[in-house]
């Protein structure tokens, strides 16, 4: 039986957290088995804000050496550069004529950025859920791995590609999203109201994938807890202790009610701690497999460049597949 095809990508607009370890790319290395899978570094759609190109490059660098480190096998799975296949721009265009202006305005992204950014809103910015849908639809994806809130994101893909059937014929797979089963959305550790980001000014509210583990512990034993000293998962009333519990399940394997059973007891103080230190053990070889593969700059450019080629192989048969059906001229 053919497999199902995944598709996902993360932008390289910082360093990952271990929410985007955990929400994404530990469940990537998981599917390499089930899924054909094809992971981009989504680079084209950083440069909606403003970027330093050389630290730019070297984030991309970074996250390919990441993604490898964790797990993610190039002979298994396609990685490549969003950047290095011309036909996500293509289709983007295309897609682009089947879009309306208000449905793009009217997306969260959009608002929250243009917010933030107000000095730099873009057609790009605008622009970013259509090359989004593109990323999507040139692979004949069935499924995109996301989290429970993130859903919202795929409903534009899932109407574009509807849209574009219906007028052109049968052409796009339209894709589901795959969300985990573990309901992996680790919360910030000063905030646990709001979910972990890397743009966090606060950085003791996140844990970076480059943290050393000094940082870590310090960072944990810094998080906002409550002044019950019971550790019980409560999601309602003990916020804190509740992502701390997801967290130390999710890097120690145990299910919550297990590690509730296991800090029974114990003081909070100590309840950090152990779970810094798990963080820590599970960070390590990860980090140091990173920065071996960093320093490997030639074994980089050959992933990425048989990666662009399978993708650009892909991304080929479906883009004559497109044309054709719009009618343009084929070469």
């Amino acid at each position: 039986m053919d497999k199902k095809i995944v598709f996902s990508a993360v932008q390289p607009s910082g360093i990952p957290t271990i929410g985007n370890y955990v929400g994404s790319i530990k469940n990537w290395v998981n599917m390499q088995d089930e899924y054909n899978c094809i992971y981009s570094l989504a680079d084209l759609h950083t440069l909606t804000v403003k970027q330093i190109p050389a630290e730019l490059r070297q984030r991309s660098y970074e996250l390919l050496a990441l993604y490898l480190a964790a797990g993610l096998d190039p002979n298994k799975s396609v990685i490549f550069a969003q950047s290095h296949v011309p036909a996500h721009a293509e289709l983007t265009w295309i897609l682009n004529t089947v879009t309306y202006p208000g449905e793009l305005q009217r997306m969260t992204q959009f608002k929250d950025k243009s917010s933030r950014h107000a000095e730099n809103v873009n057609m790009g910015l605008l622009d970013y859920p259509v090359l989004m849908a593109a990323d999507i639809l040139l692979y004949g994806t069935d499924f995109v791995p996301v989290g429970a809130d993130q859903k919202q994101h795929l409903e534009i893909t899932r109407d574009l590609a509807i849209r574009f059937n219906n007028r052109y014929s049968q052409t796009f797979t339209v894709p589901e999203p795959l969300i985990p089963k573990v309901g992996a959305k680790v919360m910030s550790l000063q905030d646990p109201e709001k979910k972990m980001s890397k743009s966090d000014e606060n950085p003791n509210a996140y844990i970076s994938m480059n943290d050393s583990t000094d940082d870590i512990i310090r960072k944990f034993k810094r998080a906002v807890t409550d002044s019950e000293a019971c550790i019980k998962f409560d999601e309602e009333n003990k916020k804190g202790i509740s992502n701390l519990l997801t967290i130390y399940s999710l890097f120690s394997g145990m299910t919550i009610p297990e590690a509730e059973k296991q800090f029974e007891g114990v003081g909070y103080g100590e309840f950090k701690l152990a779970v810094g230190e798990q963080v820590a053990n599970v960070l390590q070889p990860i980090t140091a497999e990173k920065n071996r593969i960093l320093s490997d700059k030639a074994y980089l450019e050959s992933v990425l460049k048989d990666g662009a080629e399978k993708a650009n192989y892909l991304a080929h048969k479906m883009m004559r597949k497109v044309y054709k059906k719009v009618g343009l001229i084929q070469l």
